[in-house]
């Protein structure tokens, strides 16, 4: 059964389910909290050791302005978190608020409120646009766009001076020659991260920097002359040994930490990675540029995550929209966001965070961002795909890998 069919069986059955229950996430608990009130049941993944801390300090706060109103938090792991949503769907106790990523199925099903029903306009008219069309199936905005973050090229710049690399890459090519000479030196030159982690991450990194992607809420597109271009690219890097050893099985976040204790000239990482780096190895000599493409051209992967509310009960819609728009008030959200070392979403945010240098580069990039067609319906199936078979680049042929790829995102259309 490929897994759109089983997507929709699953919230077909939720859409039944959902409709004869008004429970939350203690199979059978009331909508209504003790005294008459309302509890909303929110289910969100772990960003960070402080994403506990920073959700309580605003449900204190939210709770407390809105009398009546109880939040039930409940956080997990990003490994866990999909297996734990389809749980809580299929036994009809869908949270009311969900931070998640791909949403495309349960909006097809009925299973989501649109967003101009659980937030005002003052506070969807704040969103920036280029986020609005992300959060969108076939015209309608689903999502809450609640983080954005874009990738950068962190390089050691002791490496740099100590191989006589003398600026950071611009190009592919210029990428392969500097990697090359830090790798002469005994450290590899460039970290590539094919292992299950975010293969596709890594991939995006590079289609997009030859004029490719993923494709569209209409078509997965993989096996493009643009993105085949960057693949044989990645696959010269990983032949001509200027990578880290094994890449097909390499984890993106152990391969950030030995970059963090310098021993990987250049990769590619995110906002937090700055903040990674000040409490484990302060004393790193590093920079931040911009991700080398193949002509130079500005372009990166862009990442952002959303808040969606499931109509569970018709009697939260209310409570919902109160949350909604108290967490993305200007005061609220860009604490929460600088917290994170993400990048916001919201204009009012941006602007608030604007000064902050440690943002800046990723800010400056983030309009020359592609992002992952979360909207198609195929892209849980394609995303699974890249995992599991990107890495198979160190010893396939690129052709191979990306039709690989391209058949099981087919097969799930």
């Amino acid at each position: 059964m490929n897994s759109k069919l089983r997507m929709s069986m699953v919230a077909m059955a939720a859409v039944g389910t959902l409709a004869l229950s008004s429970c939350g996430f203690g199979g059978g608990e009331p909508s209504e909290a003790e005294g008459g009130g309302t509890t909303l049941n929110m289910l969100v993944p772990s960003y960070s050791d402080g994403t506990k801390a920073l959700w309580e300090g605003v449900v204190d706060d939210f709770e407390a302005a809105n009398e009546g109103i109880t939040v039930n938090l409940q956080i997990e792991s990003w490994e866990n978190l999909e297996s734990v949503l389809q749980t809580k769907i299929q036994a009809g106790e869908a949270p009311d608020i969900y931070n998640g990523g791909a949403f495309s199925a349960f909006a097809s099903e009925g299973l989501l409120y649109p967003a101009e029903d659980v937030a005002s306009e003052e506070t969807i008219s704040d969103f920036q646009e280029s986020f609005v069309e992300n959060e969108s199936l076939e015209g309608t905005q689903y999502g809450l766009p609640l983080l954005a973050s874009a990738r950068a090229l962190f390089y050691n710049q002791d490496l740099f001076d100590a191989a006589g690399v003398e600026a950071p890459p611009t190009t592919w090519e210029e990428l392969h020659e500097a990697a090359e000479k830090i790798t002469a030196t005994g450290t590899p030159g460039y970290g590539m991260p094919l292992g299950s982690e975010e293969a596709q991450g890594e991939a995006l990194i590079w289609f997009a920097g030859n004029g490719g992607g993923f494709g569209d809420a209409s078509e997965i597109t993989v096996n493009t002359p643009e993105n085949l271009e960057a693949a044989q690219f990645m696959k010269k890097m990983i032949t001509d040994g200027v990578t880290q050893p094994d890449p097909g099985a390499t984890q993106r976040t152990p391969m950030i930490n030995v970059f963090t204790q310098g021993q990987i000239g250049m990769v590619y990482a995110l906002p937090q990675t700055v903040g990674q780096i000040e409490e484990a190895n302060p004393d790193l000599n590093y920079g931040v540029a911009n991700v080398p493409t193949n002509t130079g051209d500005p372009a990166t992967l862009g990442v952002a995550d959303r808040l969606l509310a499931f109509k569970n009960d018709e009697t939260k819609q209310e409570a919902i929209t109160a949350f909604m728009d108290f967490f993305f008030a200007e005061d609220q959200y860009v604490n929460w966001v600088e917290a994170e070392n993400f990048l916001p979403t919201t204009k009012s945010g941006s602007e608030a965070m604007a000064s902050n240098e440690t943002l800046k580069p990723f800010l400056e990039m983030l309009p020359n961002a592609k992002f992952y067609p979360t909207s198609n319906p195929a892209w849980n199936a394609t995303d699974g795909a890249f995992k599991s078979l990107m890495g198979l680049l160190e010893t396939q042929e690129p052709e191979s890998v990306l039709e690989q790829i391209q058949a099981k995102a087919d097969a799930a259309a």
